[in-house]
């Protein structure tokens, strides 16, 4: 997969790496072609999960319900789908440093 396919239904799905129990929770640059998500939240019974779609939709400019976690659920390499109008923001993410 690339950094965002498009996906059916004016979606977009792309990889992210996660960095739980982060000191602070933000988003940006990329690792491995997967957009770095660095959360506060602990690995457990979801809570970095919840973390990671609630900052990825804060930092795209989308309401928390338009990212979905796809795959991945149990490990630091998850993939995401945001609608396909984020697309010019999620590769400004993923070239910041």
């Amino acid at each position: 997969m690339s950094v965002a396919a498009e996906r059916g239904g004016g979606r977009i799905r792309f990889r992210v790496h996660v960095i739980p129990r982060s000191p602070r929770t933000a988003v940006g640059g990329s690792r491995d072609g997967a957009l770095v998500v660095r959360v506060a939240a602990p690995p457990v019974e979801g809570a970095a999960n919840a973390a990671v779609t609630d900052a990825v939709a804060a930092a795209l400019g989308l309401r928390r319900a338009d990212v979905v976690l796809e795959g991945g659920p149990r490990g630091r390499r998850k993939i995401l789908s945001a609608p396909a109008a984020a697309r010019a923001a999620l590769e400004r993410l993923l070239a910041e440093a």
